[in-house]
């Protein structure tokens, strides 16, 4: 199960609200970063078959089959630090992150 905090579900609903197709936030992993894997957040405009969808806060959240065993129990949250803004991931599956937050490994 993936989970939205209130405050990332407000940012998203908003974020949603202005594209014009959307049915929900896409959230999956690539391969990248200094750590081997980078979340990825996008617009989710259909959802394929080999989707898994979840509720969270009034927004579907729409995992690729493959991303969901990395990402599995994962909250996101939305933080705002000075003029900084960010999804922040809090992932019980990830050993270790980079410093900067932006990539992880399992």
């Amino acid at each position: 199960m993936i989970t939205l905090t209130e405050r990332a579900a407000r940012h998203v609903q908003q974020y949603l609200g202005a594209s014009g197709n959307a049915v929900g936030l896409r959230l999956g992993v690539k391969r990248t970063g200094c750590s081997g894997l980078a979340y990825v957040v996008n617009v989710a405009d259909r959802i394929a078959a080999n989707d898994t969808v979840f509720d969270s806060g009034g927004i579907r959240v729409v995992v690729d089959r493959d991303s969901l065993q990395y990402i599995d129990g994962t909250e996101v949250d939305y933080v705002q630090q000075g003029l900084n803004e960010a999804f922040q991931f809090r992932n019980p599956n990830a050993a270790g992150e980079c410093g900067c937050g932006e990539s992880f490994n399992i």
